[in-house]
């Protein structure tokens, strides 16, 4: 795997690294020693997909709180999504910055998400399916999101918003949520 840290420190977008042959391709998608060489959580609580009929989707953004915040591995196989990803680390230089990565079924280019994080994406093409690896459980009583159209985080999704869930178009925006935000997403040493 070859990983490439993205601008917000602990994350990371991973391609392949393929063997080829006439048959094709072998390549490793999940190594826990790769993992924890870079320290990076090896651990998968829970493996999920999300499928999505329509371009111009929205999923997002989600996270959980401490102490059941989530990392994630998202891959796209089926398809192709902008993923975008929030640090919501009170400490770090880059508190509330986001970054997008492009995924696509011919890349199998993967995005690891760190804790604390909020993550989403939009779909980019009609009947596309997304992958996820999950470090923790879901635990509705730790969810948590940021308005996918919030000005402060300033996301510039490349489609017009065609399909979201209520609860999704209902989070709170950061003038609203930032204090408890900041609060609970410090982590007590």
């Amino acid at each position: 795997m070859l990983f490439t840290e993205t601008e917000l420190a602990g994350a990371f977008v991973i391609d392949l690294e393929r063997h080829e042959d006439e048959r094709g391709f072998f390549a490793r998608t999940f190594c826990q020693r790769e993992f924890t060489a870079r320290e990076l959580e090896p651990v998968v609580a829970q493996a999920s997909i999300a499928f999505n009929h329509r371009r111009g989707t929205l999923r997002g953004m989600h996270f959980q709180y401490p102490p059941s915040s989530e990392t994630k591995l998202v891959r796209c196989t089926r398809g192709s999504i902008v993923d975008v990803i929030v640090d919501l680390r009170p400490e770090s230089p880059t508190f509330l910055q986001h970054v997008a990565v492009e995924l696509d079924a011919d890349s199998r280019r993967a995005l690891y998400v760190p804790r604390r994080f909020a993550h989403g994406y939009q779909v980019l093409e009609d009947e596309t399916e997304t992958s996820y690896l999950i470090g923790e459980f879901h635990t509705p009583a730790a969810e948590g999101g940021l308005r996918y159209d919030d000005p402060r985080l300033g996301i510039a999704w490349p489609l017009e918003v065609t399909s979201i869930s209520p609860k999704d178009r209902a989070w709170p925006l950061l003038d609203e949520l930032e204090a408890e935000l900041r609060r609970r997403m410090t982590l007590n040493h």
